[in-house]
């Protein structure tokens, strides 16, 4: 009995290729005693795959478990049509463990922050139409970068290497633009479509009207001006009201960065 076997890169692992078509020819039990050899085959044909994925996030330095962490994450919550841009690590200068990382697509913007000791992952994003500006300010040692967004929500990461924080301010802007004059156009369309209705209702009731003036006199209408509304007072936005104490500390050197990250990511959970 044999088993045909797969390869997925021959290139990447001649030798275990010539081995393992040497097997397809062995008995059953024979094959088993090197079982171990596929799953060491398996394991390097997916490491391999992975690593080519990841290799065009990795040109400014960036640590490769951590990017390769954020790409298999990000593999999960991709939606279709939506390709990742870049993705920044996090540089501590003395201990770098577990780094937050940001990763842009052509939809959002995800800011993510490892809990747990690094078993798992906290994540937040903001899509780009939400998105007013986006902010990066180089210090003595890396750069911070963050967003502020239409409900006024912040959300930022320090230490990041100079240059990759240029790289995210770039492709932050470019994306804003891009998001501009998407909304440009959708706001013509809409307008366009709301003249083409006030026209078409404009002329059916001319129509209606013009037989109705060779029977009787048209009334005279008087319309009383509106009166204008009392505008309602604006609702208390409980998170916005915390958002904002919560800079305040920072702003105050009460708090870190990083302990500021993590507390609105907390407060930005619970939406």
């Amino acid at each position: 009995m044999t088993i045909a076997i797969k390869l997925y890169d021959r290139q990447f692992i001649p030798a275990l290729s010539s081995r393992l078509l040497f097997l397809n020819i062995l008995p059953l039990k024979i094959l088993a005693l090197d079982s171990w050899l596929l799953v060491l085959i398996y394991y390097f044909c997916i490491k391999h795959k992975s690593n080519t994925m990841i290799e065009k996030f990795l040109n400014e330095d960036q640590d490769p478990k951590a990017v390769e962490k954020i790409y298999l994450r990000l593999a999960d919550l991709l939606t279709t049509g939506e390709d990742i841009l870049y993705i920044a690590v996090q540089k501590k200068p003395i201990v770098n463990l577990f780094p937050d990382c940001i990763a842009l697509t052509n939809k959002r913007i995800l800011f993510f922050t490892p809990a747990n000791l690094g078993l798992t992952i906290k994540f937040v994003d903001f899509v780009w139409k939400d998105i007013i500006d986006v902010y990066t300010k180089e210090e003595i040692i890396g750069a911070i970068f963050s967003v502020k967004t239409t409900n006024g929500a912040e959300m930022g990461v320090d230490y990041l290497p100079k240059i990759q924080a240029r790289k995210l301010y770039q492709y932050a802007q470019e994306r804003k633009e891009a998001e501009r004059k998407a909304r440009r156009l959708r706001d013509l369309e809409e307008k366009r479509a709301e003249s083409g209705a006030i026209q078409f209702e404009n002329a059916a009731r001319v129509a209606a009207q013009q037989p109705a003036a060779f029977e009787a006199e048209p009334e005279q209408i008087h319309i009383q001006p509106a009166q204008p509304s009392a505008p309602e007072a604006p609702k208390a936005d409980e998170l916005t009201e915390k958002l904002k104490k919560l800079r305040m500390l920072f702003d105050n050197g009460l708090i870190s960065q990083e302990e500021y990250n993590h507390k609105k990511l907390d407060l930005l959970s619970d939406l």
